[in-house]
């Protein structure tokens, strides 16, 4: 018997898109600003990818069959929309790919003690792609089934490191506030709340149900905010602006100076395997993802002598980037979130839904409340990101 659709399924699909290898990098890129400045950030950012996503909410709707960003790129704004968006599409997703390859590498070449036998940590991106990407080549199928295992992980992992690290949090850590210092965050905390893509899949999975749609974006989305916060709550109150600040000199994941500072080895353990398992769900679904668009896109069937080709194009040049330069982790964060993000699933939706209600004038069951002032408004906050994100590239 076919389940029918729940909005719980659907909450936890734009969450648990959300949630990923990202959280690793926020405290450390967040520590500079302090606690407060971060709150007040990922509240406006979860507030504006909210907004975004009921934007695609509406696009989505005007058509009757099921679709994607690059074809209702191509419905509203024409054939250079249409090439906009397929150029912006691979730039977030081997961005993140190099990202999480980055990372990923590093825990192998770690854990193996690697550096003690002179191996170059290249090495380290191998086995983690050895281990995953089998796995994405095969297809959903594969991916589903093992991503349970990992994504129950993920939680119980997550659980026991928020449950017994709250003990290591000092008031006294959580206090600093600088704000204009906070703002170097803003273009990873966009890459925090990036859903935007499932929203197709949200639509038919719910039958084309607006209001649990837009209850499964808003409650999704706020999810993954209250995730963040408690993770930020445990990591910035327990360690050093000092020791963070370090730890991104360097490109390192939040749990890096976790293991420098605090002495309970056990407790370390629990943290990096909530490292392995975020990202390795996180590695599955951006390079999934990444593998069917570059099927459809284009026209590769999945047999195997096309599977071999797309396996060369998703993983190839995120490895050589990835063993070239081996901390990329946090700067490939920042550019998907400040430029990837901003501009796919910031700018994209609110230039095509002005172009489709008011120059189209197309028609369809929801519209987001707020008219021109809503659209205006969310076009500054991601043009006040951009020049961030510009400014602290050359400063």
């Amino acid at each position: 018997m076919k389940k029918k659709p729940t909005l719980l399924g659907a909450t936890l699909l734009v969450a648990g898109t959300s949630i990923g290898g990202g959280i690793l990098g926020l405290p450390v890129i967040t520590a500079a600003g302090g606690f407060l400045p971060a709150s007040l950030l990922f509240f406006l950012c979860w507030l504006f990818m909210a907004a975004t996503g009921l934007l695609f909410v509406e696009l989505f709707l005007w058509s009757q069959k099921e679709t994607n960003i690059v074809s209702m790129a191509k419905m509203n704004l024409g054939r250079v929309g249409q090439v906009i968006a397929w150029l912006l599409y691979l730039f977030l997703f081997y961005s993140l790919t190099v990202a999480y390859l980055s990372v990923g590498g590093k825990l192998f070449y770690d854990f193996l003690d690697l550096v003690n036998f002179g191996i170059r940590p290249i090495l380290g991106i191998f086995l983690f792609l050895l281990l995953a990407a089998p796995f994405v080549v095969v297809g959903a199928d594969a991916v589903g089934k093992i991503n349970v295992l990992f994504m129950g992980g993920l939680f119980v992992s997550f659980l026991i490191f928020i449950v017994l690290g709250a003990g290591e949090v000092k008031s006294s850590h959580l206090a600093h506030v600088d704000f204009s210092a906070s703002l170097i965050a803003l273009p990873l905390i966009f890459t925090a709340f990036a859903f935007q893509g499932t929203v197709p899949t949200l639509t038919n999975y719910l039958k084309r149900d607006i209001a649990k749609i837009r209850l499964a974006i808003v409650l999704g989305s706020g999810l993954s905010f209250l995730f963040y916060m408690t993770f930020e709550v445990v990591i910035l109150g327990s360690l050093s602006i000092e020791s963070l600040n370090e730890a991104l000199r360097l490109g390192e994941t939040a749990i890096y100076p976790f293991k420098q500072v605090v002495g309970k080895p056990w407790l370390v353990r629990v943290g990096e395997a909530f490292v392995f398992f975020a990202v390795i769900t996180s590695f599955f679904g951006v390079t999934l993802g990444l593998f069917d668009f570059l099927s459809d896109g284009l026209k590769i069937k999945k047999d195997v002598r096309g599977r071999f080709l797309l396996a060369l194009l998703v993983f190839g040049p995120p490895t050589l980037f990835s063993g070239l330069y081996p901390n990329l982790f946090l700067n490939a964060l920042r550019w998907a979130g400040g430029i990837g993000c901003a501009l796919l699933l910031g700018l994209l939706p609110i230039v095509m839904v002005a172009a489709g209600r008011y120059w189209h004038r197309f028609k369809g069951p929801y519209r987001l409340f707020g008219g021109r002032v809503l659209l205006l408004i969310l076009t500054l906050f991601i043009v006040f990101e951009l020049y961030q994100m510009i400014y602290n590239f050359f400063v």
